[in-house]
């Protein structure tokens, strides 16, 4: 199915605009508040929806020069979860995944283009299946500031974007399951204070 990499996108105060006093922020991500979702047709009648639940992810941001930033991520293939038994366990095995032998996807960033106030397009390096191809997320910047419970940075973004798995070597029931894979990243990055 569809794999998604994960990306992880950018950080701080906001990508978007240059606060007075610019510095350079890490973040990681929060698994409780951050998805890694993908959806993929099946049988040209629904999409089908799954998600990975066991990833690291790292953003650091340069507040004034935003374009300096970065972000990369690793996924845990075996974190797959489709809502069934029976499919997670397909999609683990050699026709999907392969999840003995390439246990990890990860996503590196290679640039950042700034296109509007609160949007950005992250280029970067997606490898599943030990194939590295590029990709580009449509991020939006959807706010920062302090958390309300320790006091430290906070910062939250969304990202798409589409790939085909094909591309990756994962050529297993198309046309039944899709080849194109849609993305859908829910990003909340928390800082050091």
């Amino acid at each position: 199915m569809r794999k998604l990499a994960l990306i992880t996108a950018l950080a701080a105060t906001t990508l978007f605009a240059t606060p007075a006093n610019a510095e350079i922020q890490h973040f990681t991500l929060d698994k409780p508040h951050t998805q890694i979702m993908f959806f993929v047709e099946h049988m040209g009648v629904s999409l089908s929806h799954g998600e990975f639940y066991d990833y690291e992810g790292e953003i650091t941001f340069d507040t004034e020069n935003p374009e300096n930033s970065s972000a990369q991520a690793t996924i845990k293939t075996a974190s797959i979860a489709m809502g069934s038994d029976g499919w997670d366990a397909h999609l683990k095995n050699k026709d999907f995944f392969n999840v003995e032998e390439f246990p990890e996807m990860t996503f590196k960033s290679t640039s950042i283009e700034k296109t509007a106030e609160k949007t950005a397009k992250i280029n970067g390096d997606l490898t599943i299946l030990d194939v590295t191809k590029p990709v580009t997320l449509d991020v939006t910047y959807n706010g920062s500031g302090e958390h309300a419970m320790n006091k430290k940075p906070i910062i939250g973004f969304s990202a798409t974007t589409h790939i085909k798995r094909s591309d990756f070597g994962m050529n297993y029931g198309i046309p039944m399951v899709g080849d194109e894979v849609e993305i859908r990243l829910e990003i909340e990055g928390h800082g050091e204070k």
